[in-house]
């Protein structure tokens, strides 16, 4: 039994269980000019089919949704804003491409040609908004004030923090026009069409108001909310003062005056030259009575995907949470702790083993080097199972996107000996690790796990496999 092949099968059996085609097929049916999807019904006699979307999965669901209206229910327009290279054909819907992890120019020309389409639609159409990970950064058009730049500077530092997503997406929400249930708010401003978001979700218990920074959705957080993150990660002094300025003035009912943030109770503004900044629309806003979100897939159909694998492989599987989260290089340890516990003595699951988990882990980034979340937990587990026999042990971790951080790899793999490898290539694992450059160090092994785009995104798969 071929350890390595086994774990790299395990995850391609992931992969191809969270095809988001496939999810758009099974969430939506179409009968004539009725189309069915989340217990609601749509008569699309009535009026016109428009799509937008936007994230790492979004051009393979568009793909989807034309076959769904094919030659009698055409699509009149549409747009969905992908990662560059995560492109497939399509016949009516434009395809654009943009920056990710960090917006770049081509997001806002993203986020102004989606409005533009948005606002050609009418009461009696239907918007498909498509959504999955990666939708953040892909679309964005900053609050008054605030520039691409700042946003930028405010997401690395965020990233570099070790921020979560939830805590990144407070902030970028309020820091944004699209962002927090605010395309909902522009569409019932505008033609008062129909949404139905179709949603990849690669989030952990997969919250509408989380996964792409829900743009479509009720957003429970505040500008107080995105204040505390800051302060809670120490990253105040390292963003730009627009940003801070901002979120202070929104968490003090500040108002805002010819582009200028200026607080209500300042007698140098005229009353009548000021107009409050609105925080995003909550639970309660009417907006979302013709807005209806439905998760199509998530984490939870790769993680069952990949047990079903291992067992079909003659691995005794253990499907350890598909909730995982924390600092990655610790959560390695409790990884290397469980294979060390079943090579012993056969527990909690006997050998052969598979314990496999699903989630997405963080990274505080205090080094120089290059690499993601996925390669840096494996890289920690090889620190721990150094000595191992390498034919009994397999660490593998990887984003079902197929990319890790700013990195061409889905994430990395490594076994008992693979310290030992690397030191025959003069590498130094803990320097490496300490450097957060785990993608130097697995690149020269032939470690490094690279699928390219793979046009889905659910979250990570970790595994560790005993023989």
């Amino acid at each position: 039994m071929n350890l390595r092949d086994s774990a790299l099968a395990i995850f391609h059996a992931a992969l191809d269980a969270a095809d988001p085609r496939a999810a758009v097929r099974r969430a939506v049916q179409r009968e004539g000019s009725t189309l069915r999807a989340g217990g609601r019904t749509y008569d699309l006699a009535r009026g016109r089919v428009f799509v937008i979307g936007f994230g790492k999965a979004s051009a393979a669901m568009a793909q989807a949704v034309e076959e769904i209206c094919g030659d009698t229910l055409r699509v009149a327009r549409g747009i969905v804003s992908v990662k560059y290279g995560h492109v497939v054909p399509l016949q009516k819907i434009e395809l654009h491409q943009a920056g990710h992890p960090l917006p770049d120019a081509n997001s806002l020309r993203g986020a102004e040609k989606i409005l533009d389409v948005l606002d050609e639609a009418r009461a009696d159409d239907l918007v498909i908004c498509l959504i999955s990970g990666g939708g953040s950064a892909l679309v964005e058009l900053p609050v008054e004030g605030v520039s691409l730049d700042d946003l930028r500077v405010t997401t690395d530092a965020l990233l570099r923090s070790g921020a979560t997503i939830n805590e990144m997406n407070a902030v970028r929400k309020h820091l944004s026009q699209i962002k927090g249930g605010q395309l909902a708010r522009r569409a019932g401003q505008r033609g008062g069409a129909q949404i139905l978001s179709l949603i990849l979700s690669d989030v952990i218990g997969s919250p509408l108001d989380t996964i792409a920074s829900g743009p479509t959705a009720p957003d429970p957080t505040t500008f107080a909310d995105a204040l505390g993150v800051i302060e809670r990660r120490g990253v105040r002094n390292q963003l730009p003062s627009s940003v801070v300025h901002y979120l202070d003035c929104g968490v003090s009912n500040f108002t805002s005056s010819r582009g200028e943030i200026t607080v209500a109770s300042d007698s140098s503004v005229p009353r009548d030259d000021v107009k409050e900044i609105a925080d995003t629309p909550d639970a309660g806003d009417p907006v979302f009575a013709r807005v209806q979100n439905v998760i199509i897939a998530d984490y939870a159909i790769a993680c069952e995907a990949a047990v079903q694998a291992a067992r079909t492989r003659g691995f005794n599987t253990l499907l350890l949470t598909s909730y995982l989260q924390g600092e990655a290089r610790e959560v390695a340890k409790v990884f290397a702790a469980i294979a060390k516990e079943i090579a012993k003595s056969n527990c909690p699951v006997a050998r052969p083993a598979c314990v496999i988990a699903g989630g997405e882990t963080t990274v505080t980034v205090r080094g120089s080097g290059k690499g993601g979340r996925n390669q840096e937990f494996v890289l920690a587990a090889a620190l721990e199972i150094a000595g191992m026999d390498a034919a009994r042990v397999v660490v593998l971790s990887g984003g079902t996107d197929g990319t890790d951080g700013p990195t061409d790899a889905a994430g990395a793999l490594a076994d008992g000996a693979t310290l030992a490898r690397a030191a025959e290539h003069g590498l130094d694992a803990p320097t490496f690790l300490s450097d957060n450059d785990s993608y130097h160090f697995f690149q020269p092994l032939n470690d490094l796990i690279i699928t390219g785009p793979t046009q889905t995104n659910v979250n990570d798969v970790m595994m560790v496999l005993v023989g």
